[in-house]
């Protein structure tokens, strides 16, 4: 039988681990926007960080980026960071301009 964990170096355990984190903080995900204990600016960051802790262990454990060279991981490192840095510099302006202006 073949074993897709035996390259990786990875167990079942582990992958469920994974797995339960990511139940987990989906779960506190859905609480908070159903109670909306927070104010919404706070919860779109606490959401926002929390979405890229999960998507963090996704491509670690479930693509496998752990597995490969340093140099693909600053790759990606790289080009993540460099995305959120452009939607810093053209969104949040256009957003903090619809807060303090209003929609017409």
């Amino acid at each position: 039988m073949h074993d897709v964990t035996a390259g990786h170096g990875e167990s079942k355990a582990t992958y469920l681990w994974v797995w339960g984190a990511l139940l987990l903080l989906t779960a506190v995900e859905v609480v908070l926007a159903y109670k909306q204990v927070l104010q919404p600016v706070q919860m779109l960051e606490f959401l926002l960080v929390l979405s890229v802790i999960k998507a963090g262990l996704i491509t670690m454990y479930f693509m496998h980026l752990k597995a490969e060279v340093p140099r693909m991981r600053w790759l990606l490192t790289i080009s993540v960071t460099a995305c959120f840095a452009l939607m810093w510099i053209f969104f949040f302006r256009d957003a903090d301009r619809i807060v303090t202006l209003g929609v017409k």
